[in-house]
């Protein structure tokens, strides 16, 4: 089972020696969140906290991930870095089909693409899209930008996005796709690609969406094979948790290893040296 380290919330410097000393520690990968600005008010609520609120203070750092990337890319030889997640709908998807795929030649096919259809409506208008059928939209934009990924020339005709014979270099390695959420129509959109990332859930809850992921891919002639399932988990804190939670199914879990030991507040030398005693208590060595 892979372990990511999420960078959520770390000053952006930090997370780049973050990223450096989990590639010499070990670890498997770097999870990187994404959002554009943080509005000061919303009507829309955030939905993954009981009462809506947000799960971050204001000017807390949001680095654009393709950026973080790439520079993270340079820094490290083996960490795969996977985005938990961005929203292609938010942006047009020439744009980001370039920064996503210049992100994925720096990292030397180390880039795994963890998409979502977003929550934030002010965000979506803040940025010029189209907040209704976003969903439909990240659809068609993840048709078109593996079009503009392959080698040679490309024409496209979808419902909202329709592209004249063209090329787009540099040519990225493959890049996985897996879709986050925790929905119903997550799961169905997770299913018709290469895995699923969920959100702070328990083992039983996770579990039980493999379940559904299973029976989808199951009807579409798919099985789980190559299929990842990537979460953090809210109650795993031993090594015998994570072993359940391997034998469940679950391939990769993202953690912030520091919260086990120093907590929110640890200076960077606190937190890689969490990191390290995480991977000792864990029995994650080698």
């Amino acid at each position: 089972m892979r372990v990511y380290v999420s960078t959520a919330f770390l000053d952006t410097r930090q997370a780049i020696e973050i990223a450096r000393a989990a590639d010499e520690l070990g670890y498997d990968g770097i999870a990187i969140p994404d959002h554009v600005v943080n509005l000061e008010t919303l009507q829309t609520p955030y939905p993954y906290t009981k009462d809506g609120s947000r799960r971050w203070q204001a000017f807390t750092d949001w680095p654009d991930p393709w950026v973080m990337i790439g520079a993270i890319a340079l820094v490290t030889t083996r960490l795969r870095f996977v985005t938990t997640v961005y929203l292609p709908a938010m942006r047009d998807p020439y744009s980001a089909a370039k920064s996503i795929g210049t992100a994925a030649v720096l990292a030397g096919g180390r880039l795994e693409l963890g998409v979502g259809v977003g929550w934030c409506r002010e965000e979506f208008e803040l940025l010029g899209q189209q907040f209704e059928k976003r969903g439909k939209r990240t659809d068609e934009m993840l048709a078109l930008m593996k079009q503009l990924w392959a080698p040679g020339w490309t024409e496209f005709s979808g419902d909202f996005y329709t592209a004249p014979r063209m090329e787009m270099e540099p040519t990225p390695p493959p890049i996985p796709v897996y879709v986050g959420g925790l929905s119903d129509i997550a799961l169905r959109r997770a299913a018709r690609h290469d895995g699923w990332i969920g959100d702070l859930i328990s083992t039983e809850q996770a579990l039980e969406r493999i379940a559904t992921l299973r029976s989808l891919r199951s009807d579409k002639g798919l099985d789980m094979q190559g299929f990842e399932v990537i979460t953090p988990l809210t109650d795993a804190f031993t090594p015998e948790h994570y072993a359940r939670a391997e034998a469940g199914g679950i391939t990769g879990i993202v953690t912030m290893p520091w919260m086990f030991y120093g907590g929110p507040d640890a200076t960077l030398e606190q937190k890689i040296d969490g990191m390290r005693r995480f991977r000792t208590d864990m029995a994650l060595e080698g």
